[in-house]
């Protein structure tokens, strides 16, 4: 009986993840079984961290718009702002209002005087 050679699809796979965790320590980049462990592992934590990450940007930017309004003294908290900017449909993000806070303060300024109009 002469041998059968198996095929490559099975390779190819393991190939492919050995690719994905080819920066891992140890074990974790030479053993199928464990790449695949560490593979999902990693994925879930992406998914988990872009999430976290929203939440960690959000928190900046509004950090940011609190600490420019305080130093001015236009308004007295950030909370106080977002709400009369909802009141007057002033419709800024937190992104642009803190990009705002940072490269060009007279112009928040301008916007929170028009606020208090």
């Amino acid at each position: 009986m002469t041998r059968i050679k198996r095929g490559y699809i099975a390779r190819r796979r393991r190939t492919k993840i050995r690719l994905f965790a080819s920066s891992f320590r140890g074990a974790h980049s030479r053993l199928t079984r464990t790449i695949t462990q560490q593979k999902i592992r990693a994925l879930v934590s992406a998914h988990q961290d872009r999430g976290r990450q929203k939440r960690y940007f959000r928190r900046l930017w509004i950090t940011r718009i609190n600490a420019v309004i305080r130093d001015n003294k236009v308004y007295y908290s950030y909370s106080r702002l977002i709400h009369n900017l909802y009141k007057k449909q002033l419709l800024l993000n937190r992104k642009i209002l803190a990009q705002i806070a940072i490269l060009n303060r007279n112009c928040l300024y301008m916007i929170s005087n028009e606020i208090l109009k």
